[in-house]
C-alpha cells in the first residue's frame, strides 16, 4: 500500500497548503492504489503565482543570460544525479514501463541542454551604416510571466524539457499548471531547480481545474501561453488567450499514419509498428495508431505485427522487464474500452484483443493490452479519432497514392511516416504528406530538440512551435535600435530630412 500524501502548491520558493476544501486523487495506475491527494488551488492561490512570477521578472531578466543558464547547466547536473529517482516516479504516477519513463526524464534532460544555447540563440543581428551615419541593431529580450498548462502523459518532459527551461533561459518566468493525475515530478522537479539556484517566483507550480486555469488566459501580467492537450481545450485557448493579446503555442490531438508499401521489410517494418503504436500505452500525441497498407503485403505485415505484439510483456510499470504498462486511471481505460467497442460496432475487425487482459499480483491496474483492428475503413471513427490507447488500425489501400490521399484526409497532422525502401515513393511522400514532423522508415518522427515540435492542421495552433528556434522566437520579442552621432557640422544643422536615415 503506497502512502497517500496530500500535495501542496509551490509559490515564490515554498510549498504551500491550499486553502481549497476540494482535492482529487491521483493513482499509482500499476495497482490500481491512490497514492496522493491533489488539491484544486483558488482562485487567490493561481492569482497569487501570476503575481509571484511577476514580482521575480524583474531581477530574473535583468540576470545576464550567462549566468541564467549557468543555473539551468547545475541544474542538468542535478537532474542526471537524480535519474533513478525521477524515473521511478514518472513510472509510479504515470504507469510507464521503466525504460520509456526514464526516457520522459531525458527528454527534460534534453530540452534543458538545448536551453543552454540561450546566449547563442537570443543574440540579434546588426548593420553598420544600414543608411549613411546610422547603425541598426536587433535583440530578443524576454517578455515577462508565461503559463505552461500541462497534461498528464509527459510528467518530466512537457513542462520541465518542453515548456520550463528556454522560458526561463531566455529571461521569463512562469507559472505550470500541472496535471491533476500526475504532478509529483513537476514538483520533485522545481525542487532541484530550487537547489540550482534558482531564484525563488521564476518557477511556481499550482494545480487546479479548467475553471480556475481560464485566469491564466485572461491575466493581464500572462504573456504567453504555452499548451499541450486536446484539440476541443486547445481551441478554446488558442481563441481565449489570443482575444486577451497574448501569444499562444497549442499542441493538440493526433492520428498518426504510417504508410507502408510493398517493398518494406516485414518483420523490421513491424517492429517498428508495435514499438510506435504500443510504446507508452498509446498515450502520446506522437503514437503511430493507423497504418495503411499496400494489399499485396497486408496479409503477411498484419500477422507479423500481430505475433510481435502478442510477445509484449504487459505489467507495472516499475518492473524492469514490463514492456507495455497500464493507463493512467479507471476512467481512461474505459474510454479506451469504450472505443473498441465502436470499432467492432463500425464493423472493423478485431484480430487482437487486449480488453481483458490482467497482471498477476496487480489485478486491480489499469491495464489494457495490445488491440488491432484490420480492414479498417474510411468512415470509421475508430480510424480517424485519437484514442489515446494501446489500439492499432490497419486500412488498406492499392497504391501509394491512395495510401497518401487517405493520410492526407485525417484532420490531425502532427505526424506521418512510410515505410519503403523506393526513395522516389520517400521522396514524394516528405513532400505531399500533411504531417508537420516526417519519418521515413522511422516509426516516432519526433526531432531531437534542437528543432520545432512541428506540428500541422487540427494538432496546432499558433504561429511559433515549441523547442528549435522556434521556441527563442516564442519566449522572446524583437527590439531594433537605430543609432545616429552628430558630427560638429551636424550639430550645428537646423533641418532634417523627413526620413531621417531610412533611406
Amino acid at each position: 500500500m503506497q502512502e497517500v500524501k496530500k500535495l501542496q502548491y509551490y509559490v515564490n520558493g515554498e510549498f504551500k497548503t491550499s486553502k481549497t476544501e476540494i482535492y482529487s486523487d491521483a493513482f499509482d495506475p500499476s495497482t490500481g492504489e491512490i497514492i496522493a491527494k491533489v488539491p484544486r488551488c483558488t482562485p487567490d492561490e493561481v492569482t497569487e503565482a501570476i503575481a509571484a512570477a511577476k514580482a521575480a521578472f524583474s531581477g530574473w531578466s535583468s540576470t545576464p543570460v550567462i549566468k541564467r543558464v549557468q543555473i539551468l547547466h547545475k541544474f542538468r547536473e542535478l537532474l542526471v544525479e537524480n535519474m533513478n529517482e525521477l524515473t521511478h516516479l514518472v513510472a509510479l504516477e504515470n504507469g510507464k514501463a521503466w525504460g520509456e519513463a526514464e526516457g520522459d526524464v531525458l527528454k527534460a534532460k534534453e530540452g534543458t541542454e538545448q536551453a543552454l544555447a540561450a546566449p547563442s540563440l537570443m543574440m540579434g543581428e546588426s548593420l553598420l551604416d544600414a543608411s549613411k551615419g546610422y547603425d541598426t541593431v536587433s535583440y530578443r529580450e524576454p517578455l515577462g510571466v508565461f503559463a505552461g498548462i500541462i497534461p498528464f502523459n509527459f510528467p518530466a518532459m512537457i513542462p520541465m524539457g518542453w515548456m520550463t527551461p528556454i522560458c526561463i533561459a531566455c529571461g521569463n518566468t512562469i507559472v505550470l499548471k500541472a496535471a491533476t493525475f500526475t504532478p509529483q515530478t513537476c514538483f520533485r522537479i522545481v525542487e532541484l531547480y530550487k537547489e540550482a539556484g534558482l531564484p525563488d517566483g521564476v518557477i511556481n507550480i499550482v494545480t487546479c481545474s479548467r475553471h480556475e486555469a481560464e485566469i491564466l488566459l485572461t491575466h493581464p501580467d500572462v504573456k504567453g501561453i504555452t499548451f499541450v492537450g486536446s484539440t476541443e481545450v486547445g481551441k478554446h485557448i488558442y481563441s481565449t488567450a489570443a482575444a486577451s493579446g497574448k501569444r499562444v503555442q497549442a499542441l493538440c490531438e493526433a492520428k498518426n499514419h504510417a504508410l507502408v508499401l510493398a517493398d518494406a521489410p516485414i518483420d523490421r517494418t513491424a517492429a517498428g509498428i508495435v514499438n510506435a503504436a504500443f510504446g507508452c500505452a498509446g498515450e502520446r500525441c506522437m503514437a503511430l495508431p493507423v497504418i495503411v497498407a499496400q494489399d499485396s503485403i497486408a496479409d503477411e505485415l498484419t500477422q507479423a505485427i500481430i505475433k510481435q505484439a502478442k510477445a509484449l510483456i504487459v505489467g507495472a510499470a516499475y518492473n524492469k522487464k514490463t514492456q507495455l504498462g497500464p493507463v493512467i486511471n479507471e476512467a481512461h481505460k474505459k474510454s479506451v474500452l469504450d472505443w473498441i467497442q465502436q470499432g467492432i460496432d463500425e464493423g472493423a475487425k478485431l484480430v487482437l484483443d487486449g480488453r481483458n487482459i490482467t497482471v498477476k499480483g496487480y489485478e486491480h491496474g489499469f491495464y489494457v493490452g495490445p488491440t488491432i483492428f484490420d480492414q479498417v475503413k474510411p468512415d470509421m471513427t475508430i480510424g480517424d479519432r485519437e484514442v489515446f490507447g494501446p489500439v492499432l488500425c490497419i486500412k488498406r489501400v492499392k497504391t501509394f497514392e491512395e495510401g497518401l490521399s487517405v493520410m492526407n484526409a485525417n484532420p490531425f497532422a502532427n505526424g506521418s511516416v512510410i515505410f519503403t525502401q523506393n526513395g522516389h515513393y520517400a521522396r514524394e511522400f516528405v513532400r505531399h504528406t500533411d504531417g508537420g514532423m516526417v519519418g521515413v522508415n522511422v516509426g516516432i518522427p519526433v526531432p531531437v530538440g534542437v528543432f520545432a515540435f512541428n506540428g500541422h492542421k487540427q494538432s496546432f495552433f499558433g504561429d511559433l512551435h515549441c523547442l528549435g528556434k522556434d521556441g527563442y522566437r516564442f519566449y522572446t520579442e524583437g527590439k531594433v535600435v537605430t543609432t545616429h552621432w552628430f558630427d560638429e557640422d551636424e550639430k550645428k544643422s537646423k533641418t532634417v530630412s523627413t526620413w531621417d536615415g531610412t533611406i
